[in-house]
């Protein structure tokens, strides 16, 4: 039919085959795209960094000899040797840990929204595709509806009807056709190459879209509450509790650092001691304060201008989150209303056309309404196809910003 656009669609029916169409090239995507692989692989380095928190500072050994003995009577140590661990304040390293694990969660939202910003990239380009595809079978019809136009002409020319100016203006839009549909050809092929760009493989490997779409009867509810859910803004809470887990850290590490240790002292021979109090060990304690502690008070400074910074940012991107949203649905519903325009408008068309068509019955027909009709219905038909891609278009960016 050569109005297929017009064909009755129940949308659920359409979303479910269309989804598993369109997921599975999601999925590969996913699991393809370079991009998305390098957020993961910073995330896995994110939660490495907790395993290098989870240590002690290093342990301190220290070896030394008499290389020149003195020229002394009393006795003198051979060699000595010591070690020492310092430990941090209570409770430093489970904050390190936790700031660590902050970092990682907020690395784990940047792979959400990667994973998002990715779909939506697919499913547009994905509808880009179905657009072309769908031009090119309604210009198919339309070249076929000339032809047979022609043939028309042709046997009313036999009678005397027709005029052979009208065959060659029908041929001459068929040309125009034709010349049309090799270039949505070339826009396909290069739309093509960045789907499978998107999905990381061969440029030119074969995309396999729907060829009909409608728009549903009703549209999805969109609750403007879920934009609170968003990565985006998540991301910016994790930021928040992450400059949070810093200033814990901070506080710790402000405390004091106490050390144990133990040192050994060998001494050389001497009549004037015993050989019970030749080797001598000696336990050790040292302590680490910061007397001069400007620089934790600097860092909660800091800290407390990062988390005012991240609060005004996630505002913004919220305010400008809440005009996108905006944007779309009224994208959305004046695709609607275009689609609705157009469908009554092509119907008319067609109306149009069997009216010419019974014409020709009683032998009467004007080649030049022919030609004004074909062109009529062609410009609705195309004008559906946009519209329809437009509407779930917008309809992926709603689904990003509230999904």
């Amino acid at each position: 039919m050569r109005y297929i656009i017009l064909i009755a669609l129940v949308f659920f029916a359409f979303a479910e085959v269309n989804a598993q169409d369109l997921a599975s090239y999601i999925q590969e995507a996913e699991k393809n795209n370079p991009e998305f692989q390098a957020f993961e692989l910073r995330y896995n380095i994110a939660e490495e960094k907790v395993n290098e928190v989870n240590s002690l500072p290093n342990t301190e050994f220290n070896f030394g000899v008499m290389a020149i003995a003195p020229e002394m009577d009393m006795p003198m140590e051979q060699f000595s040797a010591s070690v020492m661990q310092m430990l941090p304040w209570f409770g430093t390293i489970s904050a390190r840990e936790n700031y660590a694990s902050s970092i990682a969660e907020a690395q784990y939202v940047d792979i959400a929204i990667a994973k998002r910003k990715l779909s939506l990239s697919v499913s547009q380009s994905y509808y880009k595709l179905y657009a072309i595809r769908a031009k090119q079978l309604i210009l198919d019809e339309n070249i076929e509806l000339l032809q047979t136009y022609e043939r028309l002409a042709l046997t009313s020319l036999e009678v005397g009807k027709a005029s052979a100016v009208d065959v060659l203006r029908l041929q001459i839009r068929q040309n125009e056709l034709v010349q049309q549909k090799e270039v949505l050809e070339q826009g396909f092929q290069a739309e093509q190459t960045l789907f499978n760009n998107l999905l990381n493989r061969e440029e030119n490997m074969s995309v396999d879209v729907v060829e009909e779409m409608m728009i549903p009867d009703v549209d999805p509810l969109v609750l403007n509450e879920n934009l609170q859910i968003n990565p985006e803004l998540i991301k910016y809470d994790k930021l928040y509790e992450s400059v949070e887990q810093s200033e814990l850290l901070n506080q710790k590490e402000s405390g004091p650092m106490v050390g144990f240790g133990v040192q050994y002292i060998n001494q050389e021979n001497s009549p004037m001691i015993t050989s019970s109090f030749k080797d001598m060990v000696m336990p050790m304690l040292s302590i680490s304060i910061p007397i001069f502690n400007n620089k934790y008070k600097s860092v909660t400074r800091q800290n407390e201008l990062k988390q005012l910074e991240i609060k005004f940012q996630k505002e913004d991107r919220l305010n400008k989150l809440e005009t996108l949203l905006a944007q779309g649905l009224y994208n959305r519903n004046a695709t609607r209303i275009k689609f609705n325009v157009q469908t009554d408008n092509l119907k008319q068309a067609i109306d149009a056309e069997e009216i010419l068509m019974k014409n020709y019955e009683t032998g009467t027909i004007d080649f030049n309404d022919v030609l004004d009709v074909q062109e009529l219905q062609l410009k609705f038909q195309i004008n559906l196809i946009d519209s329809i891609k437009e509407y779930f278009t917008e309809y992926a960016l709603i689904n990003y910003l509230t999904r």
